[in-house]
């Protein structure tokens, strides 16, 4: 009968051998998927993905920028078509997620750009 460190030992370079036969078919595929035109990618262990590198650097609301034509604008414009529309109902048209229009829409409220009559959006008089 066989010593038990032989048999580890064969165990432990079965194991070796069959890990180097996987990297060499997962180096291939990436190959393979790179020359397709796809972008091979390997999650390494480390920060997930979208963390920042520094905790402490945070962007106010002040100084983001924004884009030109953005979901305000578009609910400016869905709200002078229908004056009285709710919130949720712009949402829903802008397939957006009614907590973020409901912070768009007081941002807009805070400009004048519109009236808030209970749960009903208007256009701000001109």
């Amino acid at each position: 009968m066989p010593k038990a460190t032989a048999v580890l030992e064969d165990a432990h370079a079965l194991i070796s051998k069959r890990l180097d036969e996987l990297n060499e078919e997962r180096q291939h595929l990436e190959r393979a998927l790179a020359a397709l035109g796809g972008k091979a990618t390997r999650r390494r262990p480390g920060r997930p993905r979208g963390s920042k590198a520094k905790a402490t650097t945070k962007s106010s609301p002040k100084s983001r920028r924004r884009r030109a034509g953005g979901r305000a604008d578009q609910a400016v414009v869905l709200i002078e078509k229908s004056p009285g529309v709710t919130a949720s109902e712009v949402a829903k048209r802008l397939r957006i997620k009614p907590n973020y229009l409901y912070r768009v829409l007081g941002d807009l409220e805070k400009e004048g750009r519109v009236k808030k009559d209970g749960r009903r959006y208007f256009p701000a008089p001109a």
